[in-house]
């Protein structure tokens, strides 16, 4: 940018705040990464921070069956990053409506949510043969928002034309933050994407400023949240530092929204990395715990249910099962017929098995394609985010 097209530069740590002659003002951030000051208070959010996952990537590998849990996880992350955007669909809604059930939610809500799966999923499996990029962004933009609200918005594509945040209804001149202009957006996207190969930094350090940098940039004229929260969990898998995605900030973010956004706008006005960075640890921190926590107490239910039907005569398919409840608590008979290949009669009979044990009732009151859920299951999966320290698992 030539001097004579812009005016009344701002200068912070992270940027430089630019005055267009149209009258806004544009964030253009500095290169990754930024000169850190390492406090007590930061080393030690760090090193908690690092310690727990330490411990759930362990766990993760001990896991009898980590695809199990996996699924849950996965889900409840897309519901809690789709609520920060306006979603409304509850986690139960989105695992009964995969399963079959009629569900009374827009099917807009469910198809965004449902959205953000399939790109996970699909991020996941591409990491096995492309690094994180501006292409594995695209793509995962693309499978985002295909067939959503905000469709028209070039699914794949990097926008064309200034975009900003600020209240419904807010023009560029009110906006509360306008980030760099699409004719600067290369520059500051392939530099973004030089930093994601950097090696030199504590790797949940990196995740917390690759953040922040994406959102910054805005490079999509809708999605920018939901992809730059997918990208978190995608970089820790492709560093190993995790050795499935079992770990995801959306419900903290979610929680303390005032405090995600305050931190994001400290380090752009006031180059307060320090803020950010402490926040974004501490989340790792809580959500490491919580995950634990809760991957636990699925794990011991689980196994509770199978001792359970083990003394049965005639329960092995009740006890195969349980695995599909651990990915579901919901399910239906021909869902099991399909699941399992096998007869409609003997999925019925193993319901009722879990049914007399007390492992599964009847949620819908359809005499046909019945709906039955492991409400004690459902509820774990459904409690909201510890934001506190445990004292012990």
């Amino acid at each position: 940018m030539n001097s004579d097209t812009h005016s009344q530069k701002a200068v912070t740590r992270a940027g430089r705040w630019i005055k267009a002659l149209e009258g806004y003002r544009a964030f253009h951030p500095n290169p990754l990464p930024p000169r850190i000051e390492w406090t007590q208070p930061l080393a030690v959010a760090l090193a908690n921070a690092s310690t727990l996952v330490g411990k759930l990537a362990g766990e993760g590998k001990r896991l009898p069956n980590p695809h199990i849990l996996i699924r849950p996880f996965v889900r409840r992350e897309a519901v809690y990053s789709s609520r920060i955007e306006g979603t409304q669909s509850t986690l139960g809604e989105l695992l009964a409506a995969e399963a079959g059930a009629a569900v009374e939610r827009s099917p807009d809500d469910l198809r965004e949510v449902a959205n953000y799966v399939v790109a996970l999923e699909y991020g996941i499996e591409r990491l096995k043969t492309l690094p994180l990029s501006l292409r594995l962004v695209r793509e995962l933009h693309e499978k985002l928002m295909a067939g959503v609200r905000g469709h028209h918005a070039t699914p794949g594509e990097f926008r064309r034309t200034q975009n900003w945040i600020g209240r419904s209804g807010d023009t560029l001149a009110q906006a509360s933050f306008v980030p760099p202009p699409p004719d600067s957006l290369g520059e500051y996207l392939s530099a973004w994407e030089r930093f994601l190969h950097d090696r030199m930094l504590p790797q949940l350090v990196h995740a917390a400023l690759a953040h922040y940098q994406f959102e910054t940039i805005h490079p999509f004229l809708d999605g920018n949240g939901r992809v730059g929260r997918l990208l978190i969990t995608l970089e820790l898998c492709e560093r190993d530092v995790l050795p499935a995605p079992l770990l995801y900030l959306s419900a903290f973010f979610e929680a303390t929204r005032s405090d995600y956004y305050g931190g994001l706008r400290g380090v752009s006005e006031r180059g307060d990395w320090a803020g950010w960075l402490q926040y974004f640890l501490n989340g790792v921190a809580r959500q490491a715990e919580d995950a634990l926590n809760r991957a636990e107490r699925i794990n011991g239910l689980l196994t509770r249910w199978r001792a359970k039907l083990a003394g049965d005569a005639g329960a092995k398919t009740a006890f195969r099962m349980v695995d599909m409840l651990g990915a579901n608590p919901f399910v239906t008979a021909r869902g099991v017929e399909q699941r399992l290949d096998i007869a409609y009669n003997t999925a019925m009979r193993a319901i009722g098995q879990l049914e007399k044990h007390g492992i599964v009732r009847k949620v819908s009151g359809a005499k046909r394609d019945r709906v039955f859920c492991a409400k004690k299951l459902l509820d774990i999966m459904e409690e909201p985010a510890q934001l506190t320290p445990a004292k012990k698992f």
